[in-house]
């Protein structure tokens, strides 16, 4: 569902440790371009990932704008949707990240600040599901695009433990470790109505989007708008046939692999002793966790027509 909200005041947030000390000179470019457009600019700069929760918190709950503006990649995305999902208040986007993998599902300017600004002060809303995952403890985070467990999470692990080197080429380097390591991992997965799913698995990942990683195409056919999660198993294999086949996921042609089973549910729970699960590229929780399509649960800015 579509519809148009005036914009005529925003905050716009920025956090200046995130995507690489690229959301900053974003930042500044996007701002410059609302104030010319007639938006008044609350900016406010959260020196940590806890410190911008509560910046974007604070904003929702005050009232006194017509959007919340977050500036940077995936993760600070993922931090805009736990303020603003299941209120009133839009979220606008100015894409400054390395993934952008919410800027591919919804058509919104990458690199383009200035464009990103005008998207945003035309004031185009598309109403959209969100996944919430659920952990052992009880607690619940919000994601906007997949959840990845699996071979994937565990790459995640490994690359906030490395301190050396910096940048992509930590993740680089987790990948090449963890792809030495790589073993079958025993999963179990019940869905909504009922299948249970219990055998060794390379990853699991549950799409309200289509892609993750910078547009690994991993649920290709995912619509954060029809109520569900699309669910793409991988089954564990040898290194070898991993090494032909993770490619492919870019195109979204793995789901034809007979290694590769795909099912859509409203919900499910998935266990495996020991794995973590990641969305939107944040640690979520460590599994067991129960994840959910929350319908409608975020009012997004975005270009007048949707993506085909």
């Amino acid at each position: 569902m579509s519809g148009r909200r005036t914009i005529a005041r925003v905050v716009l947030l920025t956090n200046p440790a995130a995507a690489a000390g690229h959301s900053e000179p974003a930042a500044r470019r996007a701002e410059a371009r609302l104030r010319a457009l007639g938006v008044e600019v609350d900016a406010r700069a959260g020196g940590s990932a806890e410190e911008s929760l509560d910046l974007a918190r604070t904003a929702v709950t005050q009232g006194a704008h017509d959007a919340l503006v977050v500036v940077g990649g995936d993760g600070m995305i993922n931090l805009g949707i736990q303020a603003t999902a299941g209120t009133d208040l839009p979220l606008g986007v100015v894409p400054a990240g390395t993934g952008n993998d919410h800027a591919r599902a919804y058509g919104l300017p990458r690199d383009e600040p200035e464009a990103a600004a005008e998207v945003i002060a035309a004031g185009h809303t598309r109403t959209v599901d969100l996944g919430r995952v659920t952990g052992p403890d009880g607690t619940a985070h919000w994601f906007g695009s997949v959840l990845a467990s699996g071979f994937d999470s565990l790459v995640s692990d490994r690359t906030n433990r490395l301190r050396w080197p910096r940048g992509r080429m930590r993740y680089n380097l987790a990948i090449l470790v963890e792809f030495a390591n790589l073993r079958p991992l025993p999963f179990r997965i019940t869905l909504a109505d009922g299948t249970v799913v219990e055998r060794d698995l390379t990853l699991a990942a549950i799409g309200n989007t289509s892609s993750y990683g910078g547009g690994m195409l991993i649920c290709p056919t995912a619509d954060p708008a029809d109520g569900l999660l699309d669910v793409t198993l991988v089954d564990a294999m040898p290194r070898r046939r991993i090494a032909r086949f993770f490619p492919t996921i870019f195109k979204g042609t793995h789901v034809e692999h007979e290694e590769v089973t795909t099912h859509r549910t409203a919900s499910l729970r998935i266990e495996s002793p020991g794995i973590t699960a990641y969305a939107d590229g944040e640690f979520m929780a460590a599994l067991p966790v129960d994840v959910a399509a929350v319908p409608g649960a975020l009012h997004l800015l975005t270009p007048a027509a949707p993506p085909a």
